[in-house]
């Protein structure tokens, strides 16, 4: 099943450590002589947002559930959330301009795992590119579909995204210096202030964040840079409502924007030219730019010990704008083709309400939680696409790379293509009742009313209207039973269902993909186990799953001209995690994942004949992916670490004809306490200077990083 040596070594190195909560765990503290003080425990028993709403941990929640705090953020040096992600179970992300928010977990990608900031739904993957993890609180993950909590997609499972909050600390100052390889740099702040002149008194606290990161980055004439900034104010209105206001505004521009390598032809394992393999073939005024403006109200309201009622108004306005030349392939003299000139903005809002109450009470006996709500959005999104055939045929040794400006058809500027407009409303509910002291019952069901008007300013056609409209009302569910064996370990089984579009995305789907379909079907179940052992030296859990999604787009076999809801994909995998504290000094934490994801029903068109796709894989989807830790902490002052990265190969296309060749990372780092204030990092990336692809898409191949080098000073006062 595991086809790498190196993913062998680096799992059976913590398999005697048993294994661990997919949420990583807080390290405990080191005396001056060596001995640990009492350990933490694990987050198995922290509450979590994204399980459910009713506030459950996730060793109460029937589901693998992953965390990463905001410890293990700053433990890992994490840059971004894809590098948030990357470390949890399962997961494999990559950020090309193309697919920004490209994530593939438990064979799904795009689309079919919904990707939410502070549980808000945009419906677009386009949208969730990369943001810098000074930012971010938490990353919170549920496994499978989760459709029912966040209304339609999430076939796959679902990424939360949770942001710094104001809290009632009196004053804390914090702040990140770093500089890296291929002149990466950030600096950072954040501040936490009581607003009163005695703190004791305070009824109102804010927080400022600021983030800016920049770098010339690893690929010939590709400059990056990110302004992060955000503000919240949390406000204690009576002793049991409080308000908290948060805006947040972020900026991203990328220079000539590495758009992949083209493979060297005639094999059917992809490999590019590694003497050409920081070369750039994008225009030299390629361009990606995004700007991001999110405002969020939110009310906490305490009707009583056993019941409260929570607000959130919403509003988010983004624009993303590219324009570049996106495709490159090799000819038989060796020389590079280019084509695909592509100019294209998106004009992004969505203003949304959610409304939810929570009770606890005693039924027939029994302990009962209920949380009722109300969901409702309406999104907005202009697409200006334009294209055109245009292609040229460079030197890879020395050519001019030229100007968007000077090629015909996307020289004349943005050209309003569709609007879209899409209204939700839905009504949820979720329950759990303690039917003994062991077992429980957790339920939930969502109904979503959907309403989807695309407004065509295009030429008019059969395929492409003037105006189509189209409403659905899904009805998703989740019924799963939790079993305590021992107060420190559980059993658990579920099964939940999803709905999501056939095709595309609410924020930019065509007639072809939804005009004459109803939505596709996802059903999952998923058993698992959650434990501590070893005095809460180590924890861990384990999950299997079985999800089939039905009913989605594919090429009619009689028409290739015609699509068919007639599409459907199995996924069976199983997911471990596993944390252990060997000895006082040296922690061990891994996470592993397999899945066998496969296509039931599948065809596409080929040169105008529908072929048949059924027995093969997803494109992008490796069938295994884990991680390993090992830190060392010499003293209270003194650590050092090492961590691995393996990720299996992944096909290019449908066919399965072109593959790009598993990897394994290796990274290590030293960090020095100079103070109680102040500490600093020294980490390398890459450490064998490993070429490798992030993703591969036809005949592209998009390059991780090689080797880098960074330090970085963290201050907190």
């Amino acid at each position: 099943m595991i086809r790498n040596t190196s993913l062998v070594l680096m799992m059976s190195a913590t398999c005697s450590c048993a294994w661990a909560q997919s949420a990583p765990v807080e390290l405990t503290a080191t005396t001056v002589d060596g001995e640990r003080e009492a350990p933490s425990g694990v987050q198995l028993d922290t509450p979590i947002e994204t399980g459910s709403r009713l506030g459950l941990s996730a060793r109460q929640t029937p589901a693998s559930v992953s965390v990463s705090d905001r410890r293990v953020i700053e433990q890992r040096d994490a840059k971004d959330t894809q590098d948030i992600i990357n470390a949890m179970t399962g997961v494999n992300a990559s950020a090309n301009p193309g697919y920004g928010g490209f994530v593939t977990y438990r064979g799904f990608t795009q689309n079919q795992v919904t990707q939410l900031y502070n549980g808000i739904n945009l419906g677009y993957s386009s949208a969730t590119r990369p943001v810098d993890a000074w930012v971010i609180d938490r990353v919170e993950l549920l496994g499978g579909p989760s459709s029912f909590l966040h209304g339609a997609g999430a076939v796959g499972g679902s990424i939360n995204y949770i942001s710094k909050l104001a809290n009632r600390d009196t004053q804390t100052v914090d702040a990140r210096l770093r500089y890296a390889s291929y002149d990466d740099s950030e600096y950072a702040f954040g501040i936490n202030q009581a607003l009163a002149s005695n703190p004791a008194d305070a009824r109102h606290f804010a927080r400022l964040d600021f983030s800016h990161n920049q770098g010339d980055g690893y690929i010939d004439r590709n400059r990056r840079s990110s302004d992060t900034l955000a503000f919240s104010l949390l406000s204690d209105l009576t002793p049991a409502l409080t308000h908290t206001l948060a805006i947040e505004y972020q900026e991203d521009r990328e220079d000539s924007p590495y758009w992949g390598s083209p493979i060297l032809p005639g094999r059917s394992t992809m490999k590019i030219d590694k003497s050409r393999r920081f070369e750039n073939y994008n225009v030299a005024d390629g361009r990606y730019e995004q700007r991001v403006r999110w405002l969020r109200s939110m009310l906490d309201y305490q009707v009583s010990d056993s019941t409260s009622l929570h607000s959130t108004l919403y509003q988010y306005e983004a624009q993303r704008d590219y324009r570049n030349l996106e495709r490159y392939r090799y000819n038989g003299a060796g020389d590079v083709v280019r084509s695909g000139p592509y100019l294209q903005r998106h004009q992004q809002s969505v203003l949304g309400e959610r409304i939810e109450l929570r009770h606890d009470n005693q039924l027939f006996g029994l302990a009962n939680q209920w949380s009722l709500g109300l969901d409702w959005s309406h999104m907005r999104q202009s697409l200006y696409p334009t294209s055109g055939s245009w292609s040229d045929t460079v030197d890879p040794e020395h050519f001019d790379p030229g100007s968007i400006d000077d090629i015909p058809g996307v020289n004349g500027g943005l050209n309003k293509q569709r609007r879209h407009e899409t209204t939700n409303r839905a009504l949820f509910a979720e329950h759990r009742v303690e039917l003994t002291d062991r077992l429980a019952l957790l339920t939930a069901l969502r109904y979503d009313y959907l309403d989807m008007q695309v407004t065509n300013y295009g030429p008019v056609s059969a395929t492409a209207p003037a105006y189509f409209e189209r409403r659905w009302e899904p009805l998703s569910g989740r019924a799963g039973l939790t079993y305590a064996l021992t107060p420190s370990a559980s059993l658990y089984v579920q099964y939940s269902t999803a709905a999501d579009l056939p095709a595309g995305s609410l924020a930019a789907a065509t007639y072809s993909n939804v005009g004459l379909f109803d939505l596709s079907k996802g059903e999952q179940w998923e058993a698992g186990s959650k434990f501590d052992f070893l005095d809460g030296r180590g924890a861990g859990t384990v999950a299997v799953y079985r999800i089939v999604r039905k009913d989605f787009a594919v090429a009619d076999s009689n028409n290739p001209n015609q699509s068919v809801q007639a599409g459907q994909q199995t996924s069976r995998g199983i997911e471990l995690a596993g944390r252990l504290q060997v000895t006082p000094k040296l922690l061990a934490e891994a996470n592993y994942a397999y899945v066998q994801a496969r296509y039931d029903a599948f065809s596409e068109a080929v040169n105008g004949v529908s072929v048949s796709r059924k027995g093969n894989a997803p494109v992008n989807v490796p069938a295994n992916v884990g991680n390993l830790w090992l830190t060392y902490s010499f003293t209270t002052d003194w650590s050092t670490g090492v961590d691995a990265r393996y990720v299996d190969s992944v096909y290019a296309d449908n066919a399965n004809t072109l593959k790009a060749p598993a990897y394994t990372l290796f990274g290590a780092f030293a960090r020095y306490r100079l103070d109680s204030h102040t500490t600093l990092t020294a980490r390398v990336r890459n450490l064998t200077d490993q070429v490798y692809a992030k993703q591969a898409y036809n005949t592209q191949y998009y390059m991780g990083a090689p080797r880098t080098f960074e330090v970085a000073m963290d201050l907190r006062f």
